[in-house]
């Protein structure tokens, strides 16, 4: 579920494209998901707290959130990065915490 033109989201879209993700999240059954950047943040995160459109990205990092039973690491977006290669380390910590919640045999 995208919108064209890379364009930031309506929050009409946001809605449109949270059943789509509820019913994949319960299909794939992962176990975490990771969020990268502010839309996926407040994709996934919206509808358990309405604080996350007003919280810095900075601020949901370096915890573990919840989606549909589902623990939730948040991130910069890639594009991020590249603009601001300072935070790669900050990123690698969050796909470490990411890493820390699967299940290996």
């Amino acid at each position: 579920c995208r919108v064209p033109e890379q364009r930031n989201p309506h929050s009409k879209e946001l809605a449109q494209c949270r059943t789509y993700l509820e019913r994949q999240v319960a299909l794939l059954q992962p176990q975490v998901i990771v969020a990268m950047g502010r839309w996926a943040v407040q994709s996934v995160l919206s509808a358990t707290s309405a604080e996350v459109a007003l919280l810095p990205l900075g601020k949901l990092r370096g915890q573990v959130h919840r989606f549909a039973n589902t623990p939730v690491v948040v991130t910069y977006h890639p594009q991020s990065l590249l603009r601001t290669p300072i935070d790669k380390a900050k990123a690698w910590a969050d796909l470490c915490l990411a890493h820390s919640l699967t299940r290996r045999p």
